[in-house]
Order: C-alpha cells, then structure tokens, then sequence
C-alpha cells in the first residue's frame, strides 16, 4: 500500500465527488448510459455459463444397466424374447414396476430355468448403461462418464468444486479490482475464462473436468463482480436500481434461452463452445477502451490525479458537456485536487484487510453476507417441494425463472419507494414465515396450499438475495468495494453449495437444512434493523465515508433526519439572550474570559525587583487586556 494523502483531506475530496467533480462530466449523460449498455452484455454472456452447469449434470429420467448375455444360461436364445421381454428378464424391477438402475440379473451357466422362480441372483452393471433422455443435452457430464450409481457423488461434487471456483474468484478478483481497477480486472477475467471455457471443451476425463470448472468458475466471478462495480459507479442515486435491475432481467434472459439452445446443441461439448461464445466477444472491450473505460470515481479515490484528469476530459467530452475549444470547466476544480494531493501524489490502494480496523463496514458486510448467504440456501427447500407436482424437469426450471423476473419486478417497483433496508426486511419475514410454515404445517396442508407457499417462498428468496447484493454494493466505499462485494457474494455461492451437500448424501439431512435456514431467515429479520439506508444517497468512497453510515430508526419523526438519540434532549440555551438582563450580563462576563478569542494580551503586573512573595501575589491576581 502506497503512500498518499492523509485521511482527512481525502476525505473531503471523496465528499465533494457527487456534488462537483459528477456534474462537470455531464452526470448522468449520453456516454454513461452507453457504457452501462454495453456492461449488460457481459452479465448474459456470464449467466449463460454459469446455469450451463444445470444442464451438464442433469441425470436422465430413466436409465438402466446394458444387459449382459454373459450372465444368462449357455441355452438362452434371444430370438424367443421381445425387447421387452428380453429386459424383464436381465434387469430386476424395484418399486413394483420401474427398472433398476444400477444392478442385472446373474443366471447359472447351466440352467434352464427362465422364470421368476428360477435361482438368480443380483449383480453389478458390468457393461455400462442405457439413458433414455427426454429434457436438456442427449449426452452431458453424466452421461458421458457414467456418473450413476456408485459414482453418483461425483455429480454434486462437481457442482461443489464449480462454486468453490466462484468464491474464490469473488474474494481473490474482487479484491484486484481495487488494486487493478474495474477495467483490468475485468479484462483479465474476461480473458481467463475465455481461454478455460474453450479447454473444458476438450476435457478427457471426470478429473480434468472438474478442475477446470473450478478455474472458470473463478475467473466468471472475477467478469461479474468487475462489471456489476463499474456499472454502478457510473450512475447517479436515482437509476442505480434501474441500472442494477435490468442487469437482473439479462440474467433472466440467459436463463430462458438456455432450454432451447441445449435442445439445439444435443451435446455437452457443444454446448459449451456455444456459452463461450459471447465471451470471446467480448474481448473486443479490450481493443475499444471506450465502451468499458476506468471508473473516475475509483481513480479518485485511490489518488491517481493524471489518470483522473483524463478521465474526467474524456466523460465530458463524450457527454458533450463542452467543446474542444473552450476550457474544460473542471479544470479549476482539478487544479484544487492537484494544490491539495500536491505534486509528489502517489496512488493509495485499499484491500479487504483494512476491515479488521473498520466497525460500521465489517458489521454492514457481515450482515449482507448472512442474509444472501440465506437467499440463496434456502431456494433448495423451496424448489425440493416442487418436485411432489411435476417430475418433469421444464416445470420446475420454468417456474424458478419465472419468479426470478418477478423478483426483479418488485424490487424494481417497491425499493425507490419504500428504501433498501425496508424491503429487504420485508423480504426476509415472507422468506421466513413461509419456510417455517412448510417445515410445521406440510403434513396439515393441500397440495395446492403447500405450492403457492414453495413459490412466494422462492420468489422472496430470490428477492432477498438480489437486494442484497445490491444494497452491498451500495453501502460499501468505493476504495474498497471490490473486496467487500466480492465477499459478500461468496457467501451466496457457500449457500448455493449447500444444496449439493444434501444430494451428496442423498437427502439425508434435508430436515436439518430446512430448520438451519427457517431460523437463520428469522434471526435476519433482527440483524437488518441495524444496517443504514442507501436510498437517494451518495456512493461513500473512502473508509471514513463508510464509517459515517449510520442506521436510521424505525420510524423517522422528521424527514430527511437519519439519527435520533435514545432520550429525549434539551435545546442548549444560548449563550445570548436579549429578552433577560442578567443571563446577557453573565453572557458578556463568559465572552471576555474565553481563551479562544482571536486578541489576547497579557499584561504582568510585576518587576524583576520584587521579591518572590509579592511576585506570587500578584502572578494570582494577573489582568488580560482584551481588544476589540
């Protein structure tokens, strides 16, 4: 960390970014909203990769063992059977009628005894499987290796490894985008994940695929959370929500157009060529600065003045806010910064690490972390009950896209309105109130009840974990954002994880899960009564800014005011008061024995002559002489 200005005087500059150096660039003007556009695209090219997954371990609905003619009798003739038949005879049925997956019927050599009497018993799959597919990819993840029966486990397991990937990349680009800036770190994630969506193509074998997954995982999260920062901290307060929102509806769209590009592609390798596709596209941004360019507002708050300058000239160029040949009407406001920071100024960079001496951003990061980490955990609970309506996988992938575009309908509608910390506790309590109503009263309820609550269950859920990613990366300070977004957003892919906890151990702890996340949406409701409010408000962008943050209470008794005191207080009586003669006497008295007066001189009463008694005497009775 280099050396820089003093905390205080960057401070003040950091203060005065919405209010001076925003408006000299045009604000909000026709370049910014160009450049937000064009930051869209890489949230669709990212969704797109990251719910490929979804469809590469998709198991198929039905699947048996290839039967074995190794395991019938020596006089067995095939001929005498149907296909059907042929089945029913080398594979045992469980459940009364479906087929078993994982085990064949092992016949003596010798006998000659087909029927359900006859002496057999039940082995292992000995040369591979058949999978009948009727949603998604012909052969994905699954299919191609075999990941059934006892290798079952691989499939959360590589779901477990791809989100790890992702919070890495959270927590390690995160933080590089406050070392780096927006732009490089986008630049090089972009790259990364470029490179490494086209090697998983080429992926041999189960090991090489996972650690791939992992590494494009990461370098994916470093593409969001890079591009989501720079969005934001090109808006003014009123179209941050809009801006972040629609952002959400690519990631809806990417969604819906998956099932069908799937059902184009048929395998998983192409597939994956079609999802890095849009990435290498983007590496365009890498050859014309201007669609993605440096945040001026990090620059600034990181003392980086050159850099500033031009990026300012820049913005107000392309906002057409002056001509070229008038003088730029922030160069007397970049003059100031320059006097201030002086001309020896080196960059100040920040990481995650100044946390440790922070209170109000550790707490605000704390909090934000918990409540996503339980909008994203609890969707397990809720999407496991739509599985008792419709076994078909388009029904419940359908319906969990469909309440996410709700979701980001309400926050759209609700949050400018209502603010940030209101709707995020509102959506909580639904989350809550609805998991603990499944988790008491499922055995009490219709069938119909139980599904309205899993679809309000999920559509807050979702909610709740849109708003708090939003409402981090609002109150977190530009310096460093990066990190603190980047951790706050591990925390959602830690909940995404525990979904694939549970399938590794078949369901075995689903009750437990349930509860743990039912009571953590209930505690949440408690832990949001101490956030700030964001709304209408300026991005802080140094740490003291986001010290400063302060809750507001429940209920404001004047507007506009964000802090009330606990106990009700006395107006301080002024020092002044014309209406009373004595307290204007005892005013004057207190005004010319003030220590802080702008002329003093005092006077000795004393000479060199005196003795030292006198000379203590009348060191006690010493006179100031006040002018006026």
């Amino acid at each position: 960390m280099s050396s820089g200005p003093s905390a205080s005087t960057a401070s003040r500059l950091h203060m005065d970014y919405e209010a001076k150096v925003f408006p000299h660039t045009g604000g909000y003007g026709r370049y910014n909203r160009v450049v937000v556009v064009f930051s869209w695209f890489p949230n669709f090219a990212v969704m797109l990769n990251l719910y490929c997954d979804v469809f590469y371990t998709l198991i198929p609905e039905s699947y048996h063992c290839k039967p074995d003619p190794e395991l019938l009798p020596a006089s067995f003739l095939l001929s005498n059977f149907s296909g059907q038949g042929y089945l029913n005879l080398t594979i045992p049925r469980v459940e009364g009628s479906r087929l078993s997956h994982c085990e064949l019927f092992k016949y003596p050599h010798n006998s000659s005894d087909l029927s359900e009497r006859a002496p057999r018993e039940r082995v292992a799959c000995t040369r591979g499987w058949e999978y009948i597919t009727s949603a998604g990819l012909t052969s994905n993840f699954v299919t191609e290796w075999n990941l059934v029966c006892d290798d079952y486990w691989k499939i959360p397991m590589q779901h477990i490894c791809f989100m790890t990937g992702w919070i890495l990349g959270y927590v390690v680009l995160g933080t590089l985008c406050d070392w780096l800036g927006r732009r490089r770190g986008f630049l090089l994630s972009l790259s990364l994940s470029s490179l490494l969506g086209v090697a998983v193509c080429l992926s041999s074998s189960v090991v090489i695929f996972l650690l791939l997954r992992l590494a494009q995982g990461a370098m994916l999260a470093g593409v969001f959370v890079s591009s989501y920062i720079a969005r934001l901290e090109l808006c003014d307060p009123p179209h941050r929500l809009m801006v972040a929102m629609v952002s959400g509806f690519f990631a809806v769209f990417a969604e819906l157009l998956l099932p069908g590009v799937a059902a184009l592609c048929r395998d998983w390798p192409v597939l994956q060529a079609v999802a890095t596709l849009p990435l290498l596209l983007l590496l365009s941004y890498w050859c014309c600065s201007s669609v993605f360019p440096e945040s001026p507002r990090w620059l600034l708050a990181t003392a980086q003045i050159p850099q500033v300058k031009r990026s300012l000239q820049e913005f107000s160029k392309r906002n057409a806010v002056c001509l070229q040949d008038e003088l730029f009407p922030g160069e007397t406001l970049l003059s100031e910064v320059e006097s201030v920071y002086g001309d020896d100024c080196r960059p100040r960079y920040y990481s995650v690490l100044v946390l440790r001496q922070t209170r109000v951003i550790w707490k605000n990061c704390l909090i934000l972390s918990f409540t996503l980490f339980i909008g994203t955990g609890i969707q397990y609970c809720f999407t496991r009950n739509l599985h008792r309506y419709s076994t078909n996988f388009y029904f419940s992938y359908f319906l969990r896209v469909t309440t996410g575009a709700l979701a980001c309908i309400f926050i759209c509608l609700s949050v400018n309105h209502f603010g940030r910390r209101g709707m995020l506790l509102l959506s909580a309590i639904v989350t809550g109130l609805s998991s603990l109503l499944l988790l008491a009263l499922t055995q009490y309820l219709q069938g119909g009840l139980v599904l309205v609550l899993s679809v309000v269950g999920l559509l807050f859920s979702q909610a709740l974990a849109m708003l708090s990613a939003f409402f981090a990366s609002e109150v977190m300070p530009t310096v460093v954002r990066g990190g603190c977004l980047g951790l706050v957003l591990a925390s959602g892919c830690v909940g995404m994880a525990a979904s694939s906890l549970m399938e590794l151990q078949n369901n075995g702890g689903y009750f437990l899960h349930h509860v743990i996340f039912a009571s953590f949406a209930v505690l949440s409701v408690l832990c949001i009564m101490l956030l700030p409010e964001s709304k209408r408000k300026p991005l802080p962008d140094s740490v003291k800014e986001g010290e400063s943050q302060r809750r507001p209470p429940l209920f404001l008794s004047q507007p506009g005011r964000d802090n009330l005191p606990l106990l009700r207080t006395r107006t301080p009586v002024p020092e002044y008061n014309p209406d009373n003669y004595s307290r204007l006497v005892s005013a004057t008295r207190k005004m010319l024995t003030k220590d802080t007066l702008p002329y003093r001189i005092a006077v000795p009463t004393h000479s060199p002559l005196l003795s030292d008694s006198d000379t203590q005497e009348l060191e006690c009775g010493t006179k100031t002489v006040v002018l006026s």
